[in-house]
């Protein structure tokens, strides 16, 4: 492919359904020399009776496969760079692929249409001071306390007895087998298995009746699995599990005194350790109430969104969630074709499910780009380095790799992005309240009765509007 465009940009239609449509064409010398160079590339592998293979001329070849048996892969070489300059002098900003119609391929070169989507320009009206709420969580001297419990029970340890019947709370060991009438069933047979009596990591009944039991007690457990149950062959059925308790193990408590402070913490007091406790917990619930904040805050906005926005947007960011998704389930050792199997999903309940976050995602990054634009936000020189330096530092790398990995124009839109959100922010009505005011309504909203949709009436007839002649360039 020849440095320099192949393409000449004819015409440049711009719909107002955020389409453009660009006619261009080849040259006949540019494509002549891009099927040249298919035939050099593709001829050693054409066999051609009378002829060596590798040796016939290309009259031949084409006389027996037809002229366009080398147009495909020329157009294929072509095409990718003359689409790219041809959006690059259209001066769109598309977010499609091109739907091709390719109206003349021959000896006089190629001429054509390409369809793209391009990104909508929106306007967004009153986005200076909105009015949310903030509702902030006091922290008690309860939040404390049962914080500084699941403390101890992580730092708890095990203890066995054998003196006693099993209690709820206790780790009984067991050795089990179950049958549905009188037959094994897959999965129902384990040794020397530690379970929490009350945990729930049974089916329900199961733990209920090991307690009562001491070690060394042999007996039937009878349950009936859920009609939900996951494996579908064991649903709604009873079966009786023939346990054994093996032994029986209870947790022991650190005692909550000074020596438990410095275990856990850099303190050497028990009055300190809560003192710090408390102060994480205030930092939390102000990060909490601040989430909160914005994500109230970014819900207005995309509600001001009234333009239509192209469906392959919301389809394009749906695919990057799903490609996340996957890569996050591989960092734990897990494929998405075993997730879907064992929840039973498809890709398409996944995507359907995705879709409402792509939506708002989507909506939200272009209100803000037109935030951006009206308010003229850009990132400064400083800014930039100073973003390239944090990511470098995050992922453990040098600065200039990052600027090699991280494409310029693509962190500055990021910044601005961030910056649009702030002025939001800064510019919003925010009015504190206690959270236990947002606990009362969603209960309230819980306890009304939902409210019927209004009959929808037949829409009245509207005269034909005018037709908008389309905007060329």
């Amino acid at each position: 492919m020849p440095k320099e465009s192949a393409m000449s940009l004819q015409k440049v239609t711009k719909n107002q359904d955020n389409t453009a449509v660009l006619e261009f064409s080849i040259p006949k010398a540019d494509f002549d020399a891009a099927v040249d160079r298919v035939y050099h590339k593709k001829a050693p592998r054409v066999s051609i009776p009378g002829f060596r293979k590798g040796k016939a001329p290309r009259s031949i070849i084409e006389k027996m496969y037809g002229k366009g048996f080398f147009y495909e892969d020329a157009l294929n070489d072509l095409l990718p760079e003359v689409l790219e300059d041809a959006v690059k002098e259209a001066k769109i900003d598309v977010v499609s692929r091109p739907e091709l119609d390719l109206e003349e391929i021959g000896e006089d070169g190629v001429k054509g249409t390409a369809k793209y989507y391009t990104k909508p320009e929106l306007t967004i009206k009153d986005y200076k001071g909105i009015k949310a709420t903030r509702y902030l969580r006091k922290v008690t001297a309860k939040d404390v306390d049962e914080a500084i419990e699941r403390t101890r029970e992580r730092n708890a340890r095990e203890i066995e007895v054998s003196d006693r019947e099993a209690r709820l709370g206790d780790t009984a060991v067991i050795d089990y087998k179950g049958t549905l009438n009188g037959v094994a069933f897959e999965g129902g047979t384990d040794e020397g298995h530690h379970l929490k009596l009350g945990s729930g990591q049974f089916i329900p009944g199961f733990e209920d009746q090991i307690v009562g039991h001491k070690p060394g007690d042999e007996f039937d457990v009878n349950v009936t699995f859920p009609k939900e149950y996951h494996a579908k062959d064991l649903a709604g059925k009873e079966a009786v599990f023939a346990v054994k308790l093996c032994s029986l193990e209870q947790t022991e408590l650190p005692e909550l005194d000074d020596e438990f402070a410095k275990d856990v913490s850099e303190f050497d007091t028990l009055k300190e350790y809560k003192a710090d406790v408390k102060h994480k917990l205030e930092h939390q619930n102000e990060h909490a109430a601040q989430d909160a904040l914005d994500a109230e805050l970014t819900d207005a906005l995309v509600a001001k969104v009234e333009e239509e926005i192209p469906q392959c947007m919301y389809d394009t960011e749906c695919e990057n969630m799903l490609r996340d998704y996957e890569y996050n389930m591989s960092q734990q050792g897990i494929s998405l074709e075993m997730y879907l199997k064992y929840t039973g999903q498809t890709i398409e309940n996944l995507k359907a499910e995705l879709a409402p976050r792509a939506e708002r995602q989507v909506k939200t990054r272009l209100a803000l780009e037109a935030i951006a634009k009206a308010e003229k936000i850009a990132p400064s020189a400083d800014e930039i380095d100073a973003e390239y330096k944090r990511l470098a530092e995050l992922y453990g790398m040098e600065v200039e790799k990052c600027r090699e990995l991280l494409n310029e124009e693509v962190l500055k839109e990021d910044l601005a992005m961030k910056s649009a959100f702030d002025f939001v922010r800064n510019s919003a009505v925010i009015e504190d309240k206690p959270f236990e005011e947002l606990e009362k309504k969603t209960e309230a909203e819980k306890k009304a009765p939902a409210k019927k949709a209004p009959a929808k009436k037949a829409p009245a007839k509207k005269p034909a509007a005018k037709k908008t002649a389309d905007k060329a360039e």
